[in-house]
C-alpha cells in the first residue's frame, strides 16, 4: 500500500465510527482552544495594561517619597517631597519639558443634598501637559489661581455626570470641608490610571488643597504625594532620571540612601511585561494539560480499535501487508484525529478571543506563532500517543489474530 491509500483507508475507518471519532477529538479540541484562548487573552491583557501605563503621559517620570525599603514596610510614606522640589526640577533639569505636583486627599464633596466621597487632587496648571489630559468644558486653573490660592475646582467626567447629570456644572458651587469651591471646568474622560480614577476626582490648585483642606504638615514646605515630570523625549528619560536624582540628593542633603524613589514608564512596562508574560505562560501550561489528557484519550480509543479490528489486521497481514503498512495506517488515523481536533480547537479558541475582545476592554490578540504551535503540538500528540497502539497492531501475528477473531 502506498501512503495515499493508507490515508484513504484511515479516513474511511474514522468515518465509519463518527461518534467515537468525534468524542476522541473533543479532548484535543478543548486543549487547543484553551491554549490559544489563554495566550490570546494574556497578550491582550498585556497590551491593555501597557496602554494604561502609556496613557499616564508621554515619557513621564514619577518621584515618590521614601525609598523602596520604606515603601515596602510602611503604608504611611514620609513627607520628604515638597512643592519647592518640583519647582527646582522644572527650573534646573534641562532634560525635563514640564513638571507637575500632586497632593491627594480623600474627602466628602457636598452639592445641595448630594454627598459623595471622592479623591481630591491638588496639582499645578502643568498637570494637563504632563499627564496628557484635556478639558472638555470650561477651563483649567491658572498660575493666578495658584498664587491667590483660589477656591476653584475642576471635575473629572464621571464625577460631573454623577453630580449634575446632563446639566452644565460650570459656575456651580461645591462644598468640601465647610469651604465653598467654584467649578471652573470638566476634564475629558480618560479612565483609571494605576488605581487612581481621575474621571471620578476633583482637581484643585495644590496650594488651595494644602491651605484649605489638608493643612501643611511638613516643616520643610508644602508636602506632596508625588512629583510627575515629563522628559523632552524618550531618549531623555534616563538622563532626566539621573539629573533629578542628583538635584534632589543635593537639595535634601543626602549622603547615604535616597529618601525618594523615581519610577519611569519604561520600568513599569518592563515589570508589567514580565508579570503578564509569566501569567500567560502559566495559563497556557495549565491549558496544555488538557492536550495531554486528549492524547491519552486518543491512545485509549486506538487501543480499543486495535482490539476490535484484530481480524482485519490478521487478514491484511495474511495477504501480504507488512508491519510498516499496519503501523502507518494506525499512525495516520491517530494523526488525522488530533490534527482535525487541532484545527477545530483553533477555530473555537479564536472565536473565544474575539468574544472576549467584544465584551471586555481587552484587545483581540491572535498570535500566529501560538496558533501554529498549538496545531503542531496537537498533531505531534496524536503521533506520540498513537505509537503504542500502532506498534501493538503491527506486531500482531496473522495466525493468532485470525484465530482470536
Amino acid at each position: 500500500m502506498n501512503f495515499l491509500e493508507s490515508v484513504q483507508m484511515a479516513g474511511k475507518t474514522l468515518l465509519s465510527n463518527k461518534l467515537r471519532s468525534a468524542l476522541t477529538m473533543l479532548g484535543i479540541v478543548i486543549g487547543n482552544a484553551s491554549v490559544i484562548a489563554m495566550i490570546g487573552i494574556g497578550e491582550g491583557g498585556q497590551k491593555y495594561v501597557s496602554q494604561q501605563l502609556e496613557s499616564l503621559g508621554p515619557n513621564v517620570l514619577f518621584v515618590i517619597p521614601g525609598n523602596r525599603e520604606t515603601q515596602r514596610i510602611s503604608l504611611d510614606l514620609p513627607k520628604t517631597l515638597v512643592l519647592e522640589d518640583a519647582e527646582a526640577i522644572a527650573a534646573q533639569v534641562p532634560t525635563v519639558a514640564s513638571v507637575t505636583a500632586e497632593l491627594n486627599s480623600r474627602q466628602v464633596i457636598t452639592y445641595r443634598n448630594k454627598n459623595t466621597d471622592v479623591n481630591i487632587i491638588g496639582t499645578t496648571p502643568s498637570f494637563l501637559t504632563v499627564r496628557d489630559f484635556e478639558v472638555a468644558r470650561g477651563r483649567f486653573f491658572s498660575d493666578v489661581d495658584m498664587k491667590r490660592s483660589n477656591q476653584v475646582i475642576v471635575l473629572g467626567a464621571k464625577l460631573a455626570e454623577r453630580l449634575f447629570g446632563n446639566s452644565n456644572p460650570i459656575g456651580q458651587q461645591l462644598r468640601v470641608k465647610n469651604a465653598s469651591f467654584q467649578i471652573i471646568g470638566v476634564l475629558t474622560a480618560k479612565g483609571s490610571n494605576l488605581g487612581v480614577d481621575y474621571d471620578d476626582a476633583g482637581l484643585m490648585p495644590v496650594v488651595t488643597v494644602a491651605n484649605r483642606i489638608v493643612g501643611r504638615t511638613s516643616p520643610y514646605g508644602l508636602e506632596l504625594t508625588y512629583i510627575a515630570a515629563s522628559a523632552k523625549n524618550a531618549e531623555s528619560v534616563d538622563a532626566a532620571e539621573f539629573q533629578i536624582t542628583n538635584l534632589l540628593r543635593l537639595r535634601h542633603k543626602i549622603i547615604g540612601e535616597d529618601d525618594f524613589t523615581i519610577n519611569t514608564q519604561k520600568d513599569a512596562l518592563q515589570t508589567v511585561g514580565q508579570i503578564t508574560g509569566a501569567l500567560t505562560i502559566m495559563l497556557a501550561a495549565i491549558a496544555g494539560i488538557s492536550l495531554f489528557v486528549g492524547g491519552i484519550g486518543i491512545m485509549n480509543i486506538m487501543l480499543v480499535s486495535v482490539t476490535e479490528r484484530t481480524q482485519e489486521i490478521g487478514l491484511r497481514k495474511a495477504i501480504g501487508a507488512t508491519e510498516q503498512d499496519i503501523l502507518l495506517q494506525f499512525m495516520i488515523e491517530a494523526v488525522i484525529v488530533s490534527a482535525i481536533g487541532g484545527v477545530v480547537g483553533t477555530a473555537v479558541g479564536i472565536s473565544g478571543i474575539m468574544l472576549v475582545a467584544a465584551l471586555t476592554p481587552l484587545e483581540a490578540s491572535l498570535s500566529p506563532v501560538a496558533i501554529a504551535m498549538a496545531v503542531g503540538v496537537s498533531g505531534g500528540i496524536g503521533l506520540f500517543f498513537g505509537v503504542v497502539p500502532a506498534r501493538r497492531a503491527a506486531k500482531l501475528d496473522p495466525i493468532v489474530a485470525l484465530r482470536s477473531a
